[in-house]
């Protein structure tokens, strides 16, 4: 990995570069920090997709984001009027990284910053002026959403959803306010709109899948990055848990160091405040597996953080994770006792935690199925 020192003495004032994504910053709302991430040579560092499919490791991504300059400035979050902000969008538009010209405040000094649910980049650096040196190209599918000032966020984002589009390239299109009616547009803190992408495509499959039939008793197990997931399958209608603990602390404290959220069939009306936004990442994941499986489930998520996990990269983490236990082949079962005691035996073995208590006594999921079984069998 290039030392921060190495970095630093190269870096400059001005110069020509490479912008792939902006960040929105959310200190200061609704007066926020607007940055252009940029790097002189680009080398995929805001390809978090790729790096999952590459099976990328947590130092090499480090390095990608470590690489990163974001050159910002204030604004606020309902003026578009600036030119700066403009070019914002078409970089949040464009088919591939934007060619600028920028020149900052000072030379940047390389250190790593950390942000909440969004990625890590490289250092903060005030922006005196930048320019856009090619003519930008968009894709003329998001040309022709960003264009529809009559069209809601929501439905926006799905149909490019379903276009192909994915949730990294759709929070960028709604982090700078490139989608919404007219009059609601207005640029959402990256952090909250990673979540918001994530919620809002989640509830759009939720929709779908409610008409599917029920799936069989199954296990997906897996993950990337030190986050393990084991995922439960119940041939069931559409509800959702997750549960989430960093491996030591379950082993110091016991069940107690869960954090959990859940969801009926009917949804949630208040944010999972307490696995964020893992949350709706992990679920996203899971519908989208579900829906490729013409099926709907009651889904008790079980997710593992190890002592691997040495460096927060951003909710992108857990999306992909999940992703990846949910293309392995699952175990499945007869019926849902015999699933039940293969996930204790099998969490005992690989993380040297009993689950036991957590499924008969704080899943509140497994709870309402015992209830729903007792209805059914009268009905």
């Amino acid at each position: 990995m290039k030392s921060m020192k190495l970095k630093s003495a190269s870096a400059k004032e001005e110069y020509f570069g490479q912008a792939p994504n902006v960040f929105v910053g959310h200190y200061g709302y609704p007066k926020v920090n607007v940055g252009f991430l940029n790097v002189e040579q680009y080398t995929e560092q805001d390809e978090p997709l790729k790096w999952s499919r590459e099976d990328k490791q947590i130092p090499e991504i480090v390095d990608f984001r470590t690489s990163l300059v974001n050159s910002n400035f204030q604004h606020d979050i309902k003026t578009f009027s600036d030119r700066l902000i403009q070019m914002g969008q078409e970089v949040a538009m464009a088919a591939r990284p934007v060619d600028m010209e920028l020149k900052l405040a000072k030379k940047p000094v390389y250190a790593t910053t950390f942000n909440q649910d969004a990625q890590p980049h490289g250092p903060n650096v005030r922006l005196k002026r930048a320019r856009i040196t090619e003519n930008v190209k968009v894709d003329t599918r998001v040309e022709k959403v960003v264009d529809d000032t009559d069209l809601k966020s929501a439905p926006a984002l799905g149909s490019l959803f379903r276009k192909g589009f994915d949730e990294h390239f759709l929070t960028k299109l709604l982090s700078v306010g490139n989608l919404g009616v007219k009059t609601d547009r207005k640029l959402v803190p990256t952090r909250w709109s990673i979540t918001a992408v994530d919620d809002t495509l989640g509830k759009q499959l939720i929709k779908e899948l409610k008409d599917f039939p029920e799936s069989d008793c199954r296990v997906h197990i897996g993950g990337y990055l030190g986050n393990q997931y084991v995922i439960l399958f119940f041939d069931d209608l559409w509800s959702y848990e997750l549960f989430e603990g960093y491996v030591p602390l379950l082993h110091r404290h016991g069940a107690e160091a869960w954090d959990a959220d859940y969801e009926n069939y009917n949804g949630r009306t208040e944010y999972a405040k307490n696995t964020v936004g893992g949350y709706y990442a992990a679920r996203l994941s899971i519908l989208e597996r579900l829906k490729a499986d013409k099926r709907q489930a009651a889904v008790l998520a079980l997710r593992f953080v190890t002592e691997e996990y040495t460096t927060p990269l951003g909710v992108w983490v857990v999306r992909e994770a999940v992703r990846k236990a949910m293309v392995a082949p699952p175990v499945r079962f007869g019926d849902r006792e015999l699933m039940q005691r293969y996930v204790i035996e099998l969490c005992k073995k690989r993380f040297g935690f009993d689950v036991t208590s957590t499924l008969a006594r704080q899943s509140r999921l497994l709870k309402n199925l015992k209830v729903q079984t007792r209805l059914r069998k009268w009905l």
